[in-house]
């Protein structure tokens, strides 16, 4: 079995250098952990930290930044919300599977949140229930959470149910937690929007979206393509249809749009990744807009 968190440590090694992983993991600090008044000790500036905690008199004296560290408050648990319905096997955007983006965004930030000593848990499941894993700090630990993510999502599998999974997550939980929500780029309906807002008045809420895929791109003309959710196919000569095509671009916009508009009313950061290139970028612009956000 190929071990999916050494595949995304590669990746974070080659596709993000030393700078933009330094400042993901800047913005994470910055973002989520508390701290006490206690000063502990000095160590060089990362990009990412509060201004305000360099000491410019160490900096002066030692003619590079100095940050001031201190001892941390608690731990966080960081609880990955993700939709493991058939929707999440399809293409994506950038055409690869959602599921494959979705296990590389969870890694990522999983990995991040274990390397500054918090713990990752996981409620994920589909339209016939959802399935906890508490949290614990330890790599075998996110290994075993990917894996059911990547075995989950299957073409074959259950139909999505996200509405389910974030009802657990406002149910279950008491204690304000971090809550990153990984799923289809779809519309909420009403129903979904209370819920949503609910749960961002509890607790720090991230929204990762994967983009669906244009089943219309013209290098995808002579591929067979159909609808998961149903298994209806999509004839190439609609596919074709230049009317159909820009109306089809036009709602994928608005969809967008109105996703935006409501995270944005909820306080809630969020980010439309396409592929797995853009999961390292997004995640930080996520982390950076969060971090802007708070009150």
């Amino acid at each position: 079995m190929e071990r999916l968190l050494r595949r995304i440590q590669t990746r974070l090694s080659i596709h993000a250098h030393r700078a933009v992983r330094g400042l993901i993991e800047g913005e994470y600090r910055s973002v989520f952990h508390g701290r006490s008044m206690d000063f502990d000790d000095l160590r060089p500036y990362v990009p990412g930290d509060e201004l305000k905690d360099i000491d410019w008199k160490a900096t002066a004296r030692s003619g590079s930044p100095l940050t001031k560290r201190y001892v941390a408050t608690r731990k966080h648990t960081l609880v990955l919300v993700v939709d493991t319905g058939r929707d999440m096997a399809a293409l994506g955007a950038g055409g690869q599977s959602k599921r494959d983006v979705a296990v590389l965004a969870a890694g990522t930030i999983g990995y991040i949140a274990i390397r500054h000593g918090d713990l990752v848990a996981l409620v994920a499941g589909t339209a016939e229930g959802t399935v906890f894993v508490p949290g614990e700090l330890t790599e075998a630990h996110l290994e075993r959470i990917l894996q059911r993510i990547d075995s989950s999502t299957r073409l074959d599998g259950p139909a999505s149910d996200l509405t389910a999974q974030l009802e657990y997550v406002s149910r279950a939980f008491r204690r304000r937690m971090i809550v990153m929500v990984i799923g289809d780029d779809r519309p909420l309906a009403e129903a979904e929007q209370k819920l949503v807002k609910r749960l961002a008045a509890q607790h720090e809420m991230l929204w990762l979206t994967v983009g669906d895929a244009d089943l219309m791109r013209e290098d995808w003309s002579r591929r067979d393509m159909y609808d998961v959710a149903d298994s209806s196919g999509l004839p190439t000569f609609l596919r074709e249809n230049p009317r159909l095509r820009a109306a089809f671009e036009s709602s994928v916009t608005a969809t967008a749009q109105r996703s935006d508009d409501l995270f944005e009313s909820l306080s809630i950061s969020s980010r439309r990744v396409t592929d797995e290139a853009s999961v390292v970028p997004g995640i930080f612009r996520l982390l950076e807009a969060h971090k802007h956000a708070r009150r």
